[in-house]
């Protein structure tokens, strides 16, 4: 199955884009930003108690990184859903953070608030195309999960096999 969900450019003061779309946590319409730099998905923690119960949200013990910021604690969620366009993920493993200063920042200069970040687990997982001239996101629900390149160590107390 292939699908194409239309994306708006939003120009952040003549210094650059985001790619914006329109999605559906837990069936309710929300607004999200597509960054092929973000290795997770991400939700803002405010915006997301709109569409869950705070208990959803539970503690995580690593630390995440990006986002214009230093290290920042981040918790973790399972959605009940989300859907990109006619794809709805089921049961959906997210990390939730403090995305308050991109909304902030969104704010300022006349944006509505987003309420995450849709990154590369998804993008890669759904064989994502991003199409600037037709302002869409492609996405194709793979036959196999996807082939992910990992630098191969041996197992704790086991040695590599010679050759």
């Amino acid at each position: 199955m292939t699908i194409r969900i239309p994306l708006r450019l939003l120009n952040i003061e003549g210094d650059g884009f985001h790619l914006q779309l329109k999605v559906k946590v837990n069936g309710r319409s929300a607004l999200m930003i597509v960054d092929t730099g973000a290795s997770r998905t991400v939700f803002d923690r405010a915006e997301l108690q709109k569409y869950l119960k705070s208990e959803e949200i539970s503690g995580h013990d690593r630390l995440s990184t990006g986002l214009g910021t230093s290290e920042m604690q981040s918790e973790i969620v399972t959605l009940g859903s989300l859907s990109l366009g006619k794809m709805k993920l089921q049961k959906f493993d997210a990390v939730v953070l403090n995305l308050q200063h991109v909304n902030q920042t969104y704010a300022a200069i006349g944006f509505a608030p987003i309420v995450g970040v849709l990154g590369s687990d998804v993008l890669v997982a759904q064989n994502a195309v991003i199409d600037f001239r037709k302002k869409s996101l492609i996405l194709t629900m793979p036959k196999k999960s996807p082939k992910i390149i990992r630098k191969k160590k041996p197992l704790p107390g086991r040695k590599k096999a010679k050759r």
